[in-house]
């Protein structure tokens, strides 16, 4: 079996006219929900930090930046994805457990600003990186998820596969694109110990190697021919139980990018659960917080693992505390960009009812995981009457879907800082890019006022 001809082959045959029109409309949602975090990331201090070094470096004025002018190709992927996955708010497969936009729509964004490329040319190439990426995030997971962070990894291939598309490579210079992106396959959970800024340089290097394997192919840099399957690859250095039968299963009948779900809450994916339910609870019945008792989460264990922080001492690091969002959740019926703020990292009664805050981890759900992210809640009063629910799938899954107003919505809340006549403009050009003739005209408007 050799994955990555496959993968090549379904690359090179696949076409604009073949994508269902479903499918090229998600897409520009997928397209649209990207802008939103990348342009709301992009004034962050970790997005600062990166863009100087970058800019230090030098580049060619090819690719628009969203932190604000131009550089080279291989910068922008970089800063571009690092920009996009700051604020917790950028799309997630529940299967591969990977954020797509923040690798694939980078560094195809770079590359068609750069070719002049179309927006049906940007449409397939995001198609086709979203669906191996996907692929090969199932094919590894759940094992792989727990030292490695899949965006980080698997993503790399997203981006090289996305570009290659859009470079017109062949079949052998996919394969060996694909081979130089999984040879610099990385990004480690340590990072979530001490909240380090690590995670942002995660998908800005795994669309900027990914962009680089492409190019480098195209001039005749060889790669592993199985770097998936190899006795010395991917599977078998980074998982435990490889299904390598994920790659093809399906693979140009089915459209993966379907399963992609969004992000309302602007914290970790393992936060959503629990945020959705005491929600949902509030909506029900007023909850008297005064007289909770003990706040019980039963979830399954990736997220303890990932999530498990009862004192959070920072703004990054109260996303990524499922305590820290069940109180807040509670205390101000809302998880916002605007609500995690250092005010309420420090207001007395978030931290009063995060010592109520008990995490479980439960068998039955741990055994759905990762087909389901679910969990269940349970509140008791001091007066002993407890209240109860639960849910498989957070808000923004396929099976409990926002709508494109929604998202819409969402776009502008996170582009405030641009003038409403550009958000109103980049809106439309986003949901109609199929028309667009030229990918730089809707980066321009990064670059100033409609």
């Amino acid at each position: 079996m050799d994955l990555s001809k496959e993968i090549a082959n379904y690359c090179v045959n696949l076409n604009y006219e073949d994508i269902p029109e479903e499918v090229r409309q998600y897409t520009k949602l997928c397209i649209l929900d990207y802008f939103s975090s990348a342009i709301a990331g992009s004034d962050k201090e970790p997005i600062r930090i990166i863009n100087e070094m970058m800019q230090e470096m030098g580049g060619e004025n090819q690719s628009t930046l969203f932190t604000g002018g131009q550089s080279s190709v291989i910068n922008a992927a970089l800063i571009n994805g690092a920009s996009s996955h700051i604020v917790e708010l950028d799309d997630i497969h529940k299967a591969s457990i990977i954020h797509a936009a923040t690798v694939v729509i980078p560094a195809a964004l770079a590359v068609s600003e750069w070719r002049e490329m179309s927006g049906k040319d940007l449409i397939t190439s995001v198609v086709i990186g979203y669906e191996v990426c996907y692929r090969i995030g199932e094919a590894v997971s759940p094992s792989h998820y727990y030292y490695w962070h899949n965006t980080a990894t698997c993503g790399t291939f997203g981006a090289a596969i996305a570009t290659a598309k859009l470079i017109g490579l062949n079949e052998k210079q996919i394969v060996a694109a694909l081979g130089n992106a999984g040879t610099q396959a990385a990004g480690l959970w340590e990072f979530i110990e001490d909240g380090a800024m690590t995670k942002q340089l995660h998908p800005g290097k795994a669309a900027m190697n990914g962009t680089m394997a492409s190019l480098l192919a195209q001039k005749g840099f060889t790669g592993a021919q199985k770097i998936l399957e190899g006795n010395r690859g991917f599977f078998k250095s980074m998982s435990t139980d490889p299904k390598a039968h994920k790659i093809t299963e399906n693979l140009g009948d089915e459209f993966k990018i379907l399963e992609n779900s969004f992000k309302v809450h602007a914290s970790c994916r393992h936060t959503h659960h629990a945020i959705d339910i005491l929600m949902e609870m509030a909506d029900s019945n007023p909850i008297p917080i005064e007289k909770i008792e003990a706040v019980d989460v039963r979830t399954y264990q990736t997220a303890i693992d990932i999530t498990d922080d009862p004192s959070p001492d920072t703004i990054y690091a109260s996303k990524f505390s499922l305590q820290y969002c069940t109180a807040l959740a509670l205390s101000k019926k809302q998880a916002g960009i605007h609500d995690f703020n250092e005010t309420s990292l420090w207001d007395e009664e978030i931290r009063e009812l995060m010592k109520t805050v008990t995490l479980h981890s439960d068998p039955l759900i741990t055994g759905e995981y990762p087909e389901k992210w679910g969990a269940e809640v349970t509140i008791t009063f001091t007066d002993g009457r407890s209240i109860q629910s639960g849910t498989d799938f957070p808000k923004g899954d396929p099976e409990n879907p926002v709508s494109t107003e929604e998202l819409i919505e969402k776009f502008h809340s996170l582009s405030y800082q641009l003038p409403l006549e550009t958000r109103e403009h980049l809106t439309d050009k986003i949901m109609n890019v199929e028309l667009e003739e030229n990918i730089a005209d809707v980066m321009q408007l990064l670059k100033q006022p409609v």
